[in-house]
């Protein structure tokens, strides 16, 4: 996690290191998904903790940094969602903790009442995503910020500041992390050596970071895709299945959500965002859809997002959303 900064950040990140003394406690790092708020905030941490630090930079080499990229610095925390082994009605089903709970803030306070490794030394937390704090943890974290513990530095990272109590941001110092611009996105694609780099930019939204989360060939999957969801009422349900569930229910669900929002765009003659390439087969599909049945479908879409993870049969759960795709073009 040692230095670990994108181009479009280099000014932001300097302006923060810079301001030692003055930097408020805790720094909000917002923005949408995929743009590199949290390697930001890694980045930050480690030059905040690194013993010789270089040009506003971590060293990479002194004891504080290699206790970094163990895991292991007694000076540092970092509070994600934990995942949890739960019983689903005696079907030893598991699921993954969305939350972060108020235990693990708790924990927290014990552990910012302790005196610091180092003498004088800061001591840095690390909080993402900020809106996976349920009521009662986001309650407790208030009151840390309300009397920040001396020598504390708090970087909280969120995909939603809207999702935030106002009373948390009314504690923080808000600061919107920068997008990359076009130019930005498309060099640093290229210097990562990334098929399709044009492709990549459009489909993940302006947001390129989003390729490092696996080394999985996204390019390749929607070619894969491609000619399901051009079918519109002729799609082969039982062949399409198969492949949108390769990446998993979040990803499946997702990939539909972009394609139907640039049908939308085309049917309003308005630019498409994800699928520049395809406006001669998205125009006709615009063509032939019943809005109001694109917007049922969008809904029931929100809906499935928000229990992806949930261990359900996934593969029928397709067949009835692709069911619906198909009726809306029938």
């Amino acid at each position: 996690m040692i230095n670990k900064l994108y181009p479009w950040q280099n000014s932001l990140f300097s302006h923060w290191m810079q301001a030692g003394e003055t930097r408020h406690h805790a720094l909000l790092l917002h923005g949408k998904t995929g743009i590199g708020k949290l390697h930001f905030a890694q980045t930050m941490a480690a030059a905040l903790l690194c013993l010789r630090p270089q040009q506003g930079f971590a060293c990479g080499e002194c004891e504080s940094c290699h206790w970094l990229s163990e895991g292991a610095h007694p000076d540092f925390r970092e509070i994600t969602p934990e995942d949890d082994d739960a019983a689903d009605s005696g079907k030893k089903k598991t699921r993954k903790r969305q939350q972060i709970l108020i235990d693990q803030i708790r924990a927290l306070h014990d552990y910012l009442s302790l005196t610091s490794h180092r003498v004088d030394g800061i001591r840095v937390v690390l909080i993402h995503p900020l809106e996976a704090m349920n009521v009662a943890a986001s309650n407790a974290l208030l009151k840390l910020l309300e009397e920040p513990p001396q020598r504390t530095q708090f970087l909280l990272v969120s995909h939603q500041r809207q999702a935030l109590l106002p009373t948390i941001l009314s504690r923080c110092m808000q600061v919107e992390m920068p997008v990359p611009s076009r130019e930005q996105g498309l060099q640093w694609l290229q210097a990562q050596s990334v098929p399709n780099p044009e492709w990549i930019w459009h489909y993940s939204g302006g947001a390129p970071t989003t390729i490092q989360q696996d080394e999985f060939d996204w390019h390749a999957w929607y070619q894969q895709l491609r000619p399901h969801l051009v079918g519109g009422a002729t799609i082969d349900i039982a062949a399409a299945v198969p492949v949108l569930i390769k990446q998993g229910m979040e990803q499946a669900i997702q990939v539909l959500q972009k394609w139907l929002l640039d049908v939308w765009l085309s049917s309003h003659q308005q630019p498409l965002r994800y699928h520049p390439s395809e406006a001669a087969p998205l125009q006709a599909l615009a063509g032939a859809v019943n809005m109001s049945r694109l917007l049922a479908f969008q809904q029931q879409l929100n809906r499935f997002k928000m229990t992806a993870q949930h261990p359900l049969n996934q593969e029928l759960q397709l067949e009835q959303l692709l069911l619906q795709y198909k009726k809306m073009f029938a």
